[in-house]
């Protein structure tokens, strides 16, 4: 919020959306750290966090313990827009980290689809892809 929080504002975004873990994942980790940046953001620059419009629909492997090549086949039709009826017209995406841009693909197609036009990103760290 401190470092990008003007930019995000000038976005005019609708709310945020962290990117959803699949529920086995969740349980067993005990958070989905997406979602604590995602609460600690939209506090800062009062805008909501909308956490029940996407959901991860398949358990995927770890995106860290593939190679970029297999990334986005893992991520396929593995998130999926749950509402049925979305106005936003602009989101924001929030995750941990951005390595080969697969997750963000595979996210925003299923907004795209679901009507939201707009779709911006964040993320805290970016990764390497190896």
């Amino acid at each position: 919020a401190w470092h990008l929080g003007r930019q995000i504002l000038s976005w005019k975004v609708d709310a945020l959306v962290p990117v959803p873990l699949h529920p086995a994942r969740k349980r067993k980790r005990g958070y989905n750290q997406a979602e604590l940046l995602a609460d600690a953001l939209g506090k800062k620059l009062d805008i909501p966090v909308e956490r029940e419009l996407l959901a991860r629909v398949v358990n995927t492997e770890p995106q860290k313990s593939l190679d970029p090549e297999h990334r986005e086949q893992n991520l396929k039709k593995a998130f999926q827009c749950i509402e049925k009826s979305v106005s936003y017209k602009k989101v924001l995406l929030v995750d941990d980290i951005y390595t080969t841009g697969a997750t963000i693909e595979a996210c925003t197609k299923s907004l795209h689809a679901a009507g939201i036009p707009d779709v911006y990103y964040t993320s805290v760290a970016i990764g390497t892809g190896r």
